[in-house]
């Protein structure tokens, strides 16, 4: 990601208040509260690839996961770090950007991206996903949300094929599903979501 973009985050960390933002819900999302509560995602190490405010991190805190969560705002992970004190969960949080992920190889048991990948810029995709599956332990799992392409055209929302087409050679397709999602705003908006484990093959 260049500069300007990582600079463009920091700014509207710093101009607005977290809860006035679309994105940031004030609690975590949905579909990963699931994921804990089938035990389909057992407690293990996990990495939030984009904290933000920090909600789904702590929560994950809360449940029994060892942390690990970054974000490319400094100002973003000063608030996350805030609210983990204020409800005392220790979680190891970075500024760092998801595309040189500061992590050892097969680290994680379970990493998660609520709105990253559809900020990544077409040419560091594959960078993106290949530093996802380094990070992850063998049979590791990876979930994704990304905007689709039902929000109107734009070059990132994607189509169900495009997102098979680029993670299929590192993951394992558990599930895909095409979901609409009321933000923080107030406006409902169409997201894939995406649970995968890591392949052998590569």
């Amino acid at each position: 990601m260049s500069s300007r973009h990582d600079t463009g985050w920091d700014r509207i960390y710093h101009r607005y208040q977290p809860e006035s933002l679309p994105w940031e819900l004030g609690k975590p999302r949905r579909v990963l509260v699931e994921l804990v509560d089938s035990g389909r995602v057992a407690p293990g190490k996990a990495l939030d690839l984009c904290c933000g405010a920090g909600t789904n991190p702590i929560y994950m805190a809360k449940k029994g996961f060892n942390v690990a969560a970054l974000d490319i705002s400094d100002k973003a992970v000063e608030y996350a770090k805030e609210q983990a004190f204020r409800v005392n969960v220790s979680i190891n949080f970075l500024v760092a950007t998801f595309l040189r992920l500061p992590f050892k190889s097969e680290e994680f048991d379970f990493a998660f991206d609520f709105g990253c990948f559809h900020h990544v810029e077409v040419m560091n995709r594959t960078t993106f996903i290949k530093g996802v599956y380094r990070v992850l332990k063998p049979k590791g799992t990876f979930f994704l949300v990304c905007f689709s392409h039902k929000n109107g055209p734009a070059w990132n929302h994607f189509t169900k094929e495009q997102i098979l087409e680029l993670f299929e050679d590192y993951f394992q397709i558990e599930w895909i599903k095409h979901v609409p999602s009321l933000e923080g705003d107030n406006v409902t908006r169409y997201f894939y979501e995406v649970l995968m484990e890591k392949s052998f093959d590569q």
